[in-house]
């Protein structure tokens, strides 16, 4: 009886939302992207995107051994762009074409390569506009919105056989990727489980209050690919992320994203086959925060492999004695696994080896960077010109986001559900509703 009700919830979901994101996935080597740079040819960028996150990416682009120039500074409001304009004006000498419309960037054919760092409706839609314009792309987590996106995301660079490397940079952190292999090849044992967790300290939001824009602000480029609404004060700085789902993915999609990918690489683990979530706002209630602050997430895989998420955005009680991390069990021991590097323990709690980074990556600070960014964003320069392969490739990092999709999707809900593990999608009729999002007319993105 339950194998007849999957089969035909199978062809139903499917038959709705297009082939699953596990038939689009390919491996591919750098050398295989389709007008590779070469070696000694200049690399010219764009970054979309100019709030808290691009100074990640400065130091890497001002560095001459990566042969960067920077063609373009796009953001939707002009204070944002005269700031990053006088930011790298101190590094560089590159005289960047400040734009409010990424439109008119991708039309430029002398740009290779964009850098998406919008908020994060916008991350998909300009990922896919930018590889149909022929250009690689930095894009930033969460990759997609929604669980679609993520579909579109891989097909589009299938397609268009373009580097896209997502920024979720531990990936490129060589004490992770250390004790990663270690964890494949038995140090652990047979690992079996993963907890995610990040702890913050944010304070009270304010109610929307309908008001005219901000001065310098283009809020119908901001709103881009969600529905149109009149402007509410102070949505289009940073608190977009708390003010419903038309622009954000609250915080698991902002923060989970890091710690959920390096437990699912931990794991060796795709898809989950269970996906349970307790969630819910529970500090400051009287404020205009709009989602869940407070989640505790399951994803039950098979083989008996659980990964969890601990999320607290608004209590800063460090649970697990920091702000953010992973904790990875296995058979013969753990490992304490954060930006700062890793701790090996035994079954008996005693720290067997450890291995810590002397750089510094910010953790819980917002905007974040570091010489981890730095690595991250010097790996796709060479991924681009085909003297690397990417450490976050589009179709490993779609997976990776689809927790916290599922995530989401079970708080939305409010109910528990089963997954296919093969495929990604959802025996749950009311949590594929939100398999995808509303578009702007004009705005969706086109299946190729």
């Amino acid at each position: 009886m339950r194998k007849d009700r999957r089969n035909f919830l199978i062809k139903a979901s499917a038959g709705a939302a297009g082939i699953g994101l596990s038939s689009q996935l390919s491996a591919m080597s750098a050398k295989s992207y389709s007008k590779i740079i070469g070696a000694n040819d200049r690399i010219h960028v764009a970054l979309q995107g100019l709030g808290r996150r691009f100074p990640a990416y400065k130091d890497a682009i001002a560095d001459k051994n990566n042969n960067i120039e920077l063609s373009y500074l796009c953001d939707v409001m002009k204070s944002q762009r005269e700031r990053a304009a006088g930011i790298f004006a101190k590094v560089t000498s590159d005289k960047p074409k400040l734009e409010n419309d990424i439109r008119k960037v991708l039309s430029d054919k002398k740009v290779d390569a964009v850098f998406m760092a919008t908020p994060d409706h916008w991350h998909a839609p300009g990922a896919c506009m930018a590889m149909e314009a022929g250009k690689h792309v930095y894009l930033e987590k969460p990759c997609s919105h929604n669980p679609r996106e993520g579909e579109l995301l891989v097909a589009y660079q299938k397609k268009y056989d373009k580097v896209v490397q997502m920024g979720n940079q531990q990936r490129s952190s060589p004490q992770s990727q250390e004790i990663i292999k270690d964890i494949h090849e038995g140090i652990l044992g047979d690992v079996y489980q993963a907890i995610a967790f990040y702890t913050s300290r944010r304070g009270p939001v304010p109610h929307q209050t309908k008001t005219a824009p901000p001065e310098g602000l283009d809020w119908d480029l901001f709103q881009g690919p969600a529905p149109r609404r009149p402007y509410t004060d102070n949505t289009w700085d940073y608190n977009w992320h708390w003010y419903g789902w038309d622009y954000g993915t609250a915080e698991t999609g902002n923060n989970a994203t890091h710690e959920l990918d390096i437990a699912r690489w931990a794991l060796q683990v795709k898809y989950p086959e269970r996906v349970e979530v307790n969630a819910g706002k529970y500090q400051y209630k009287d404020d205009g925060w709009e989602m869940y602050d407070t989640m505790e997430a399951t994803f039950k895989f098979a083989d008996n492999k659980t990964i969890k998420w601990d999320g607290q955005s608004r209590n800063g009680y460090y649970k697990f004695g920091a702000g953010r991390g992973t904790i990875i069990y296995g058979s013969k021991g753990s490992v304490f696994i954060d930006r700062g590097g890793y701790k090996l323990y035994s079954l008996k709690g005693e720290l067997i080896k450890e291995n810590l980074s002397s750089g510094k990556e910010a953790g819980t600070a917002l905007g974040g960077g570091g010489d981890m960014s730095t690595m991250h964003t010097r790996n796709f320069f060479d991924a681009i010109r085909g003297k690397a392969e990417l450490t976050s490739p589009i179709d490993e990092g779609a997976i990776s986001q689809m927790l916290t999709h599922y995530a989401n999707i079970g708080y939305r809900i409010n109910d528990a559900y089963e997954v296919d593990e093969n495929t990604g999608r959802i025996y749950n009729r009311e949590a594929m509703k939100l398999w995808s999002r509303t578009y702007e007319p004009g705005w969706e993105i086109k299946p190729v």
